[in-house]
């Protein structure tokens, strides 16, 4: 009775010591749960999370009357597949762009550019909630001229992007570069995102978000003095060392566990505001 009673206390505690591992293994891979992509400059502020999802967007952008006024309309879907739980390959530039400039000469529609690329999660610590992943696009100059698309020879973005979670406030932020292949019609840029958010319920995730351009490299083109922000590459000749900032802030939905709705607002905070005004951005984000 005895050997009976070691035995059953011993499978107890066998038990017992199994479903803790579990729930504290559970725990440790649910930091993820929570944590959303950004909505805002959707080019180029890519999140480091490792998913396979479809995302359709809308961004209604207005320019700044200092420089031509009016607005641009853009419909694009963006497409990304984990190969793995650590590699990504991701279609971030595409569309189709409507120009209702002040300038009646400067009012067309086209299609964007198409740029795509990979992402390797290089670091993915579970413990300490904290992801690091550098990714490599090229963009084609696929576009229509008429829109400003298909500019020069094409150019690669190499970034690297990161996030650290805090429970239910996560910190994301990208660095990377646009180097175009001809430097003399296109210049060369950094860009740099930074995003806050916190989950405070399913329905309502909210952020706050800076999203930054500096040109490094003055090419052949206009002398607008300015250039493009992150979807457009004038080549501008006169634009080293120019910078725009815009300052930003929204919130996610999300619907069910697969699929969450973003809505963001920037605004431009450095003088010459050139192309960016104002800009309104929401997408639908599907998982799978």
């Amino acid at each position: 009775m005895k050997r009976h009673i070691v035995t059953l206390t011993g499978i107890a505690t066998a038990l017992f010591t199994t479903l803790s591992f579990s729930r504290n293994a559970a725990a440790q891979d649910n930091w993820k749960d929570h944590a959303i992509s950004p909505v805002a400059n959707p080019l180029f502020f890519e999140s480091p999370l490792i998913q396979s999802e479809v995302k359709p967007l809308y961004v209604y952008h207005r320019i700044d009357n200092s420089f031509i006024g009016g607005f641009a309309r853009v419909f694009a879907v963006e497409l990304r597949y984990a190969v793995s739980d650590r590699l990504a390959i991701i279609a971030t530039k595409d569309g189709f762009i409507q120009l209702r400039s002040g300038v009646a000469a400067l009012r067309a529609d086209g299609w964007a550019d198409i740029g795509a690329g990979f992402k390797y999660a290089l670091i993915d610590d579970q413990e300490n909630n904290f992801i690091l992943t550098p990714g490599l696009k090229f963009e084609l100059p696929s576009g229509n001229k008429r829109v400003f698309q298909g500019n020069g020879q094409g150019e690669f973005n190499p970034f690297v992007s990161a996030m650290k979670g805090w429970k239910d406030f996560h910190l994301t932020g990208t660095f990377g570069g646009r180097i175009p292949v001809n430097f003399d019609q296109e210049t060369a840029s950094i860009h740099y995102s930074l995003q806050f958010d916190y989950y405070f319920c399913q329905w309502f995730i909210p952020f706050g978000v800076v999203n930054g351009f500096t040109v490094l490299s003055e090419a052949k083109g206009p002398a607008f003095g300015v250039e493009g922000f992150d979807l457009i590459n004038f080549g501008t000749s006169n634009a080293g060392g120019f910078t725009q900032v815009a300052l930003g802030g929204g919130f996610r939905s999300r619907l069910c566990k697969a699929a969450d709705i973003g809505f963001a607002y920037e605004r431009g905070v450095t003088g010459p505001r050139g192309l960016f005004d104002e800009r309104f951005t929401t997408d639908l984000t599907v998982r799978f």
